[in-house]
């Protein structure tokens, strides 16, 4: 029996279109809901049908510390600006010692949202940025493959 080592929340790495973006320290809203509608059926009071209707994906939120990978980032952000590109990216977790673990597939990606750094001498801290992302799909893969 073999044991993998499991994800650690230490490395998110990011590529869109296979141009990495680097890796980030954070990565929330990895998941999906499927919507139900309910039905009553006539002349059945005991039972109400659970249809699936659609499928709503959440918002992913990456964070990590600014560092030499933020221009990647800043130059994909500039080049959706300019003009209007669904693209696939994906999102490995990695394990301590640097290898994927587990992989997952967005399809449509766009950023909605980037926030860069609050920089005050005031207030000595990490300098962060956070990248949020909207897509239409997703898939996940084992880190082997």
């Amino acid at each position: 029996m073999t044991t993998a080592d499991p994800a650690v929340s230490v490395c998110f790495s990011v590529s869109v279109d296979s141009a990495p973006l680097g890796d980030f320290v954070s990565c929330e809203g990895l998941g999906l809901e499927i919507v139900m509608e309910q039905r009553e059926e006539g002349g059945n009071n005991g039972m109400v049908w659970q249809l699936p209707t659609r499928v709503k994906y959440s918002n992913i939120k990456l964070t990590r510390p600014v560092g030499e990978d933020s221009y990647q980032l800043a130059e994909w952000v500039s080049a959706v600006v300019a003009g209007y590109t669904p693209t696939t990216a994906k999102i490995a977790a990695k394990n301590g010692d640097g290898e994927t673990v587990a992989e997952w597939s967005l399809d449509g990606v766009l950023p909605v949202r980037w926030t860069g750094p609050s920089l005050s001498v005031d207030n000595p801290k990490v300098a962060i940025e956070t990248l949020e992302l909207v897509h239409r799909g997703i898939r996940g893969s084992k880190g082997d493959e």
